[in-house]
């Protein structure tokens, strides 16, 4: 197993863990926070836009199952890239669809999943290539939260199952059995 990780935000974190943990080769999925100026900050404040952080997955993987190139094409299929500090309901800077790459050739694939992603689209794609920054694990509650309580949060039951549907319906051939 070659165990890589990768680092995406693409709006609230719940919708964006609850995708990735049906992918093949994700060993791991993790909510926190990157991209802002105050060491470990909370939910709360990372809520408030005045951190600077994204709400963001690091994804554990193994790229002999699932390449790093599959999921970004992932990313980008399953939240808007070409809405601006926002997804749907959720608007500030903390909710931007933004990639940290964690080396030179995971930066060159980001700069060619964008590309890829705005090929067909009328709105420009605005998604960031940021960082390097410093990762912060969210609160215990984030974690696995669509497993856990998040099937009784109208925000999630709302925005997430047409998430999961579309992966199902576009990258079938990547989802765990």
């Amino acid at each position: 197993m070659a165990k890589q990780e990768a680092i995406f935000a693409g709006g609230c974190f719940w919708c964006t863990e609850a995708v990735f943990n049906d992918i093949a080769g994700v060993t791991s999925v993790e909510s926190g926070y990157i991209g802002g100026a105050k060491p470990d900050p909370t939910y709360r404040e990372v809520c408030s836009g005045t951190t600077g952080h994204a709400e963001a997955i690091k994804i554990g993987f193994d790229d002999a199952v699932v390449s790093y190139a599959d999921l970004l094409d992932i990313f980008f299929a399953t939240h808007d890239p070409t809405q601006l500090n926002r997804q749907g309901n959720d608007i500030g800077t903390q909710y931007r669809s933004a990639i940290f790459p964690l080396d030179d050739q995971q930066r060159a694939e980001a700069e060619a999943g964008i590309k890829r992603a705005a090929e067909g689209r009328a709105e420009p794609v605005v998604t960031t290539i940021e960082g390097p920054a410093p990762w912060y694990m969210a609160e215990d509650y984030h974690q696995q939260y669509w497993a856990d309580e998040g099937r009784s949060n109208p925000y999630c039951v709302a925005t997430i199952p047409p998430k999961l549907q579309k992966l199902r319906t576009s990258f079938a051939n990547k989802l765990k059995d």
